[in-house]
């Protein structure tokens, strides 16, 4: 018989692509993930994961399994929500990792509403980075992630996760307020091609939207400054640094001093927000709550008409 401990232990080398970091993950040393590996496959029959130079994969057998891992592992889940809810279950903690603007757009909002309509589930909140905390949810780190949209992004069709749409924002166009396109209503991206620019690291969702965006346009950034933080952002655009694009909400109540904030002309880069769990995880009497009150606030999301 398989053991699912061991599904586990496969999903996360196959997800992390080393037994170091599958191992790190599941708070395992490396040599207790190759023993739970050399037992899976003497339960199977087959060898499951080959080991080189570039870290392990899955041979074809391990890719069978894994797609059934899946499945499994996502039953698995459901059965510990249905015995929570025979339970009672309307008592816990749920762990929630999520950026900083998403804490304060639609985190903060949902905790506060649990407080009122189910006072008994208490929000443990994890600040991480957009593209952190759906890797944290499949190594079972936290409950809830409230992710941004990234290259290599779990899509919606991922067997492991189940996704919920929160809200989208634009991205607005942030100048100096000497800058030569400052009076315009809007701005094109394509305006700006030879302009120093301001922006998230390499690694930040953001910084995808905002190369993306340039390349869209014909031009690669030259981003000659670099910060995760918006509010340095838009003081070194104030400082006549240079241009930035930023997410809108990330704007609102922020001081834009010696900067104007102008939309951006055409389609505008765009930021999407999604709440993830662990597939079958979604009706668990203390995180389908959570989702709600999240998908709730994400609901009265205003998109601030910012500009100076």
């Amino acid at each position: 018989m398989i053991d699912a401990r061991r599904l586990r232990v496969l999903r996360a080398v196959a997800d992390h692509r080393t037994v170091t970091a599958a191992a790190a993950a599941l708070y395992l040393t490396p040599s207790a993930v190759s023993q739970q590996l050399a037992a899976l496959e003497q339960e199977t029959g087959h060898r499951l994961v080959e080991r080189g130079s570039r870290g392990a994969r899955l041979t074809p057998a391990g890719e069978i399994l894994l797609t059934h891992t899946n499945v499994v592992l996502a039953q698995l889940e459901r059965a510990e929500a249905e015995l929570a809810a025979y339970g009672s279950g309307d008592a816990g903690t749920v762990t929630v990792a999520a950026f900083a603007t998403g804490i304060g757009l639609v985190l903060a909002p949902a905790i506060a509403a649990l407080s009122r309509i189910a006072p008994g589930i208490k929000v443990r909140v994890q600040d991480a980075e957009g593209d952190a905390s759906v890797p944290m949810v499949l190594d079972r780190q936290v409950d809830v992630a409230v992710a941004v949209e990234y290259r290599g992004a779990p899509g919606e069709d991922d067997r492991r996760l189940t996704r919920v749409p929160l809200y989208s924002e634009p991205f607005d166009a942030v100048l100096p307020v000497g800058h030569r396109l400052a009076d315009q209503e809007q701005v094109a991206v394509a305006d700006l091609a030879k302009d120093a620019w301001i922006g998230p690291y390499p690694g930040n969702p953001c910084h995808d939207v905002v190369v993306l965006a340039c390349e869209y346009a014909g031009f690669a950034p030259n981003l000659e400054h670099s910060s995760d933080d918006f509010h340095a952002v838009v003081a070194l655009a104030g400082a006549n640094a240079g241009v930035a694009l930023v997410p809108r909400s990330a704007l609102r109540g922020m001081a834009l001093t010696g900067v104007v904030v102008r939309p951006v002309r055409g389609t505008a880069p765009t930021r999407r927000v999604f709440a993830a769990v662990r597939r079958g995880a979604e009706t668990h009497p203390l995180i389908e709550p959570v989702l709600e009150a999240l998908a709730g606030a994400a609901g009265g999301v205003a998109r601030p008409d910012v500009r100076a």
